[in-house]
């Protein structure tokens, strides 16, 4: 025969294994959709950011193509660096192990250019560092 107290001691082992394994399928549904926003908000700034540079540089070669002179031969070599550095991102594999390298690539041969051309402009997308506060 079975004993009646079986299934009370059995109840609380069954109600931490049902509870667990709910909280698991709805922590897998959440952990989605929290990891598609975090995706969606990082590309967005990612490309924002890529865009900035590109926008710079086509100001740039322009400015180079209507005055050959406008530039020494340093900032339009970085110019072109620069430029083969946004073509060479990975737009569709962000999990290349180069992503990293390249943006960092960008964003400091970005303050090379600014520095040798003599501009103040600054990517408004990552924080200044803090030694570029201004007030």
């Amino acid at each position: 025969m079975d004993d009646p107290f079986d299934s009370s001691v059995n109840l609380e082992e069954t109600h931490l294994k049902e509870g667990y394994d709910e909280g698991h399928r709805d922590g897998l549904i959440a952990g989605k959709e929290e990891g598609k926003q975090v995706g969606l908000k990082v590309g967005f700034e990612v490309g924002e950011e890529l865009g900035f540079y590109s926008g710079c540089i086509r100001i740039w070669t322009s400015a180079v193509q209507i005055d050959p002179s406008c530039f020494s031969s340093r900032a339009k070599i970085a110019i072109i660096q620069m430029q083969d550095l946004i073509h060479k991102y990975p737009l569709m594999d962000p999990e290349d192990l180069q992503v990293q390298e390249i943006m960092d690539s960008l964003r400091l041969k970005f303050k090379i250019l600014c520095s040798s051309l003599h501009v103040k402009l600054h990517y408004n997308g990552y924080p200044l560092e803090a030694n570029d506060t201004q007030f």
